[in-house]
This record gives C-alpha cells, structure tokens and sequence, in this order.
C-alpha cells in the first residue's frame, strides 16, 4: 500500500489495498473470538485428565453473544477512528490552503463512514453493556460504581468517586454526581424497573435472577474449593486405580466446576475489579463517543456547504480529535480488560493463578525484545504516514509524468 504505487498495475494496487483490510479485519476476528471466550467461556469441557478446557463445540465459541458483539463493535469503533484521522489530516490541508478539492472530498467520505461507523458502535456499545450485565455482572457493577443495587436504578452520566471507598464502609461512593433516573436498569435488563445487583449484592448473594437464588461470594468460594478437591483426589485416585473414588471425585468436580476460580481467592474482595478506573474509563469513552457523533454530523454539514476551509477553529478541532479518538478507543479496552479482573478466563481462572511455570528472566527478555520491535514499527509507520501526509496526493499531471 505505502510503497507499491507505480510500481504496480492501478487495480492490483487497489487490490492490495482491500485484502490489507480484509486481512486486518479477520485478524480481528479470531483474536476477539479468543479474547470473548476468555471473558465468556462457553463451547468447551474441562478434562481432569489433562487438567485444561477443551473445546467441543467450535459454532458455540465462534457465534457467541459476546464474540459477535465484540468483533463489530470493535471494528466499527475501527472505522470511526479512521474517519476522525482522515478528517483530521484533511484538516490540516485546509489549515495549510494545500489540496483544497482532495481535502473537501477526502472529508466528505469519512464523515459518512465515520458517522455510520459511530451509531452502530453505540448501538453494539449497548448491547456489550446488556450482555455484561448479563454474564460479567462485577464489571457492570464497577463500570457505575454501583455499590448498592436495587430496581429502578438510575445511570451516572457525570461523577466524581469519593477515592477512598471500600465496598464493606458505609462511605458515599460518590462525592459529586449527575444522574439519569431508571437509565441503568433499563440498560442492564430492557425493563426501567428492573433488578440490578451492586458490588455489595454480588458478595452477599440472596437476590433472585433468572437462574435461581444468587450465590454468596463465601458461598462460590467454598464450592470453588470444593472442584478443586474434587480435581485433586480424581487424579490421584486415577493413579492408583482406584474407579470408584475417581468416579466419586469426578462427580465432585463436575458439580462444582461452574466456581472453580473462586477457589483461589483469599477474601470476596478479590472478585472487585479497579472501580474508580472502569469508572471514569467508561465515561470518557461514552462521553467522547457522544462527542464524535456530533463532529461527523457538524463536519459533514460544513463541509458540505464548501465552509469548512473557511472556519479554522473548527479546522483545529478536527486536527486535534485525532488524539482524542486514539484516547477513546483505548477508554473502551480498559473498560473491557480492567473491568473484567480479575478474571483470565470468567469464573474458572484468576489472574493470581494464571501464572505460567516459565523463569522471570525470560519474560522479561521476552517483553523488553517485543517492546523494542513494536517501538520500531510504531517510529516507522508514524514516519511513513507523516512523510506522505506532508507530500500530499500526486496530481495526475505527476502521475502522467511518472509514467513517462
């Protein structure tokens, strides 16, 4: 793409162009298909025998509610961000009154893509937050620092957290907030009176949900213990051959393995994610989505009226979303990987126990090599893009030119 123009034919050009997207784009897929089964574990059987989860079910992993959800609403965030950075480039051009017609054009494509790009980004935003209310209720919980639940619970559009609360004090969560009434329970349930467990619920347990009566954290965690026992006397009974405590062990196992990862902990505490991080994460990335929505619309308008080259705050507005968009992308990962702790993989297995038997001089090896190579990438694609965004498009006189 960068380097290949007149060095190929125009279409095969424009075809590498599209098999890059593709091949990004599916990239995409299996990563977040991997990255949604580790937050929603499903299509797969635990095997004492070779102590892992094993997949039996591949449509189970590959269309789960939150695979699919994850993938598009990933890329279309994908697509909203590149829209800002091609506003914001041709922004610059106007800034500098160079390429005029190829900055006008150039904004009049991304704020289309951008713009449809950030409504169906809000719309799977939305379905991301049901769907975690549904699976990973801890993370919705973190994500309004909602210490006590209730019906009819109204959502936290601006707050400031108190800094030093812990979820058994009887402290205020929240210093300075303004909320909107029935807005949470509607999200979390599709009912503006429903049910919605806060963090204090989600330990204490005793609440109804569609499964039945919810469990204590004390109570997950005694079961928890319970599968690991179960694992622990089933391999040993194997050993020795011993098959009817094995089948005894096993069924031990089997009825408690949903709480395997609760096992490791030490305190309910444990389960509680960094609140006051997914707390205002989460706000900056739906509070920055809200102000995207509106600069395609503004940007499409003006631009559409031949204005925009004339306006140079809004000239600088759009050159300095670009990073305001990267900080809103990034806003919506630590909601994701943040707010799922401490969870590798939900319920089954903790960050505390997913701890590899490798020497700490390899990791860190391994780290500092990765840093250094994706440094290197990082300097060479931005200087890349900078030397062709200051060359600017080549007329079709240069390209006649070039030809000959």
């Amino acid at each position: 793409m960068f380097f290949g123009w007149n060095k190929v034919s125009k279409g095969f050009h424009l075809a590498s162009t599209w098999l890059v997207t593709l091949g990004a784009t599916l990239s995409a897929l299996w990563i977040l298909i991997a990255n949604a089964w580790m937050q929603y574990p499903v299509g797969m059987e635990f095997n004492p025998d070779t102590v892992r989860n094993e997949m039996v079910d591949f449509w189970a992993v590959a269309t789960s509610p939150v695979a699919i959800n994850k993938f598009f609403h990933t890329v279309l965030s994908a697509w909203a961000l590149s829209a800002v950075v091609v506003i914001g480039v041709s922004a610059w051009y106007l800034l500098k009154k160079r390429e005029l017609l190829f900055a006008r054009d150039s904004i009049k494509v991304a704020s289309v893509v951008g713009f449809i790009g950030i409504v169906l980004c809000i719309y799977t935003g939305d379905s991301s937050a049901y769907n975690a209310a549904k699976t990973q209720p801890m993370k919705f919980a973190a994500m309004e620092a909602l210490y006590e639940g209730g019906n009819e619970i109204g959502l936290i559009g601006v707050g400031v957290l108190t800094p030093d609360k812990k979820y058994d004090d009887d402290k205020d969560p929240f210093i300075f907030k303004i909320e909107i009434p029935y807005m949470l329970s509607f999200l979390a349930t599709r009912d503006a009176k429903g049910y919605v467990p806060g963090i204090n619920n989600l330990i204490e347990g005793g609440y109804e949900t569609s499964r039945g009566t919810a469990l204590s954290m004390e109570e997950k965690m005694r079961r928890g213990r319970l599968a690991m026992q179960g694992l622990e006397e089933y391999r040993k009974a194997k050993k020795e051959g011993d098959s009817e405590t094995a089948i005894q062990a096993r069924k031990q196992l089997d009825d408690n393995y949903s709480y395997f990862g609760y096992g490791y902990f030490k305190s309910p505490s444990d389960a509680i994610p960094d609140v006051s991080m997914v707390f205002y994460s989460f706000r900056i990335m739906v509070i920055l989505g809200c102000f995207f929505l509106l600069f395609f619309i503004v940007v499409w308008i003006v631009n559409r009226k031949d204005k925009l080259k004339d306006i140079k705050w809004l000239q600088w507005v759009c050159l300095l979303s670009i990073p305001l968009v990267y900080i809103v992308s990034q806003s919506g990962w630590i909601v994701a990987e943040v707010g799922r702790q401490p969870w590798a993989i939900q319920d089954i297995l903790p960050l505390m126990s997913a701890v590899s038997d490798i020497n700490t001089g390899s990791v860190q090896v391994t780290f500092f090599v990765f840093l250094a190579i994706f440094t290197a990438f990082l300097i060479a694609e931005i200087g890349i893009m900078v030397h062709q965004i200051k060359k600017g498009p080549e007329t079709l006189e240069e390209m006649k030119n070039e030809d000959q």
